[in-house]
Formats: C-alpha cells, sequence, structure tokens
C-alpha cells in the first residue's frame, strides 16, 4: 500500500484563482481592491521570506499590500502605536504581524490590540470566541486550509475520528473546532497524553501540528488514516536526518544549505495510510492561499460590499 499524497499546490492555485476572480468583481464595481499590511519586527530569515511572499501573492490577486520591517529592538509600545495607525487607517482591511516577535515583546499584547474586523489571522479573543460558537468571521489560515484540502480531495470529515497532536492557538486548538463544527468527533492530544501512538492509531483522520521532528512513525497510524503533517522543522544533524528519513533523505540538499527540512511525521507512514501531506508542499502552501480568503473577507465586510465575485 502507498498513500496519495495530498498536495498544497494546486489547492492553493484553486483558492488564488478565485479571490483574484472576486477582486476583480470588486473593482469592476468601482470599489478599491483589498489591501493586506504586514508587519515584521527583526530580521530572521524566515520570517522575511514568508512576508515577502505573502506579499507577492497579494499582487498576484490584486490586492494592495504593504511589508512594514522594524528594527528588532523596537519595543511594544511601539509596535503598538503601529497597530493603532494600521486599526485607524481606512484603506487598510487586512493586518497580519508576523510571528514570533522578539522577545521583549509582548506577543499577546500585541495581537490583542488589531482591530477584530482586520485580524486575518484570527488571533483576536473575539473573532477566536466566533470559532468557538461556529460562526466564524475568519478562521485561522492553516487549519482553515487543511479543511479546504480535505474538502477538495473529497475526505470525509463528518462521522470520522480525528486526532490532533498539539494544542497550539495556532493550529491545534482552531483545527479541533473546524472539525468539530464538521461532525468529525475530535481528539486532542499533547505531551500528557498517555500512550499517544495507541490514541493516535485509532485516528481516521491524523493531523500532526507540534514541531518534533519525526514524531509520528508508523506505529501512530491505522491502516487507512489520513496523514496531515503540519510539522516543518530544520534538521542540521546528519544522523537525526538519516534516521527520520531514511532512503527519502535528500543528501545533496544537506550538502548545500547544511540542513533538511523535515515535518513530524515520518516518511514511511506512507506505506501504511491512505492519504498523506508532504513536507514540504503539502500544508505550506494552504496557509498563504487561505490568508487572501480572510483578506478579501475582511474587505467585504468592513466595506459591506456583499459578496461581489
Amino acid at each position: 500500500m502507498s498513500a496519495n499524497l495530498l498536495l498544497g499546490k494546486p489547492v492553493q492555485g484553486a483558492l488564488l484563482e478565485e479571490v483574484t476572480a472576486a477582486t476583480r468583481a470588486i473593482t469592476d464595481a468601482g470599489h478599491r481592491p483589498p489591501h493586506l499590511t504586514a508587519v515584521l519586527v527583526g530580521g530572521d530569515p524566515a520570517s522575511a521570506i514568508y512576508v515577502r511572499t505573502k506579499t507577492t501573492k497579494c499582487r498576484e490577486v490584486g490586492f494592495g499590500s504593504e511589508g512594514i520591517i522594524l528594527p528588532e529592538e523596537t519595543t511594544t509600545e511601539e509596535l503598538l502605536a503601529i497597530v493603532r495607525r494600521l486599526n485607524g487607517d481606512d484603506k487598510v482591511d487586512g493586518i497580519l504581524v508576523q510571528l514570533p516577535l522578539p522577545k521583549h515583546c509582548d506577543t499577546k499584547t500585541v495581537l490583542d490590540a488589531v482591530d477584530p474586523a482586520k485580524d486575518v489571522d484570527c488571533f483576536h479573543p473575539h473573532n477566536t470566541g466566533l470559532l468557538v460558537q461556529g460562526r466564524p468571521r475568519f478562521a485561522p489560515a492553516t487549519p482553515a486550509g487543511i479543511i479546504e484540502l480535505l474538502e477538495r480531495s473529497d475526505i470525509e470529515i463528518s462521522g470520522k475520528h480525528a486526532v490532533i497532536i498539539g494544542r497550539s492557538d495556532i493550529v491545534g486548538k482552531p483545527m479541533a473546532m473546524l472539525l468539530l463544527h464538521r461532525h468529525a468527533t475530535v481528539t486532542i492530544c499533547h505531551s500528557r497524553t498517555p500512550d499517544l501512538a495507541a490514541v493516535c492509531r485509532g485516528a481516521d483522520i491524523l493531523v500532526a501540528a507540534v514541531g518534533v521532528p519525526g514524531l509520528v512513525t508508523r506505529d501512530f497510524v491505522g491502516p487507512g488514516a489520513v496523514v496531515i503533517d503540519v510539522g516543518i522543522n530544520r534538521v542540521a544533524d546528519r544522523a537525526q536526518a538519516a534516521e527520520i528519513l531514511g532512503d527519502a533523505a535528500d543528501w545533496a540538499r544537506f550538502e548545500e544549505r547544511g540542513y533538511l527540512v523535515v515535518g513530524d511525521v515520518r516518511p514511511d507512514v506512507a506505506e501504511v495510510a491512505a492519504a498523506v501531506t508532504p513536507v514540504p508542499g503539502g500544508v505550506g502552501p494552504l496557509t498563504i492561499g487561505m490568508l487572501l480568503v480572510n483578506t478579501l473577507a475582511a474587505a467585504r465586510g468592513r466595506r459591506d460590499i456583499g459578496n461581489a465575485g
């Protein structure tokens, strides 16, 4: 048995086409296009790449976009002042504060300061509460992208047992809510779950979102399960990479970069599962696609322009 690969790029492509068409309809009706502003504090290379990718995708679908790059030493108060300015700027529909922030910044205070109507990452407590109640303004981009991937791949959710490894506010908890609202029976696992592998083996849908390289082995997966790997981990130790990836290791890339990117799920799980997401190429592209979906929804909601497009 060899699992089907659930690729994120085709779903992202469909989402971007839909957003592009909707944006064109909005502008044809005489409205300005949606606008997303991303704020980055510090020079973390991975975060800078994410912000550039997001602004590039905005331009591709016809959005306005801006990236605000702030020095590492920016204080919480200075960042709050920028967030408040963006809240009051009518041309800004979506605000994204790139995480992680430097340790000296109060992340919760900053995220709580974002106008809920512009909170396209869905981190504000108001939006989290709406999500729990099953009437979301937005849904966090990664969990929402996973739902799109499952539904567009004709994978049944209703009546299935979904197990999530990880209880973060960004992925684990909202993932549970989205699955629950689609009538799955949901189990959330974490570092104190006894016999984690046994719990996971009972899953029809297994979502690994804990950030531990290669945690999920074949012993975690029941025959025919759908396995969603959210983990993106850099492994710079050659022996560890070999132990996790086995024959799937790309040693030429390792020599070139000094590390390999691995997920929370080991590749040989594909010999047991019915379908798996690869790392990279699985969940990652969906996150940006859903961020643009959320920005479009923010523009429609804030400006009362309905569902044009």
